[in-house]
């Protein structure tokens, strides 16, 4: 992704090094997955994560190759935002009825306090409706990598844009509404695959600033997979409950990313109808 001499967001509050890290016992993927789906709907993950019985560790000192690398991230974050917020101020009222307002993306390491509630990096990044804000530990590109097997930049971007996906949802009221109807794992999943389509149309728009590289697409289309229920499910406990899926299998999370990016149009990620 070309992302060097893009604007850089102004809406990002840096909350790094200001709590101490935190071992989840019983965490991973799975803990991810579900504390995740409780601040969805409007509940208060601290206690889940508290029922998890945390384990403080003291915090490290990093390296100097270790900050610099927290250095590039920031600036790519920043350049991503800059991006993220240049598409949708002119998408969204040109394409819908809602008001367009700016999210803010917190930075932080091992813990965080939103209005949603107490938020760990087991969490992955996540978003907010109650503060309108993203949450983000720098520590979850590693594992996008590693444990995900999803390298790349635009990998990374494509997480961050389905997030803002969220706050898409949340200004156009469609957050409210699925909130509203209570746990229900059927609009969990169309609201996650809403969010990959709206991905898709920021990765539209960006190609058509000239922004995406070779390969970019296919970074993005394998993170898409990989974060797929089937695959997290398959990975971590062996075998497939489909009656259980939260955010949607590999297959739609892909196909709801490639639609938004193919039409560039909110009118086709519709799955509330």
């Amino acid at each position: 992704m070309r992302w060097r001499d893009q604007r850089q967001s102004r809406n990002i509050e840096d909350r790094r090094g200001l709590g101490r890290g935190i071992a989840v016992g019983g965490g991973g993927l799975g803990v991810l997955i579900l504390a995740a789906i409780v601040c969805l709907l409007g509940g208060d993950p601290r206690q889940f994560l508290e029922s998890q019985q945390p384990q403080v560790q003291a915090p490290t000192t990093a390296s100097n190759s270790v900050a610099n690398q927290q250095d590039e991230n920031r600036q790519f974050i920043g350049a991503v935002m800059g991006s993220l917020e240049d598409a949708w101020r002119q998408i969204l009222p040109q394409q819908s009825r809602a008001r367009y307002q700016d999210p803010r993306l917190v930075l932080f390491t091992g813990q965080v306090s939103s209005a949603c509630g107490y938020a760990d990096a087991a969490m992955g990044p996540f978003y907010c409706p109650g503060d309108n804000q993203l949450y983000l530990d720098f520590r979850f590109f590693d594992e996008l990598r590693r444990e995900f097997k999803a390298p790349g930049d635009f990998a990374q971007a494509y997480v961050i844009a389905h997030e803002f996906g969220h706050h898409i949802q949340n200004l156009t009221g469609i957050m409210g509404a699925v909130q509203r109807q209570g746990q229900n794992n059927q609009l969990s999943v169309a609201l996650e695959l809403q969010a990959d389509c709206y991905a898709g149309i920021w990765a539209n728009y960006a190609q058509k600033q000239g922004r995406l590289e070779p390969g970019d697409v296919d970074e993005a289309l394998r993170a898409a997979a990989a974060v797929g229920d089937d695959m997290i499910q398959r990975r971590t406990q062996g075998f497939i409950v489909p009656d259980s899926f939260t955010h949607g299998s590999a297959a739609q999370r892909q196909e709801a990313f490639s639609i938004g990016m193919k039409y560039g149009q909110m009118k086709q990620c519709e799955p509330f109808k």
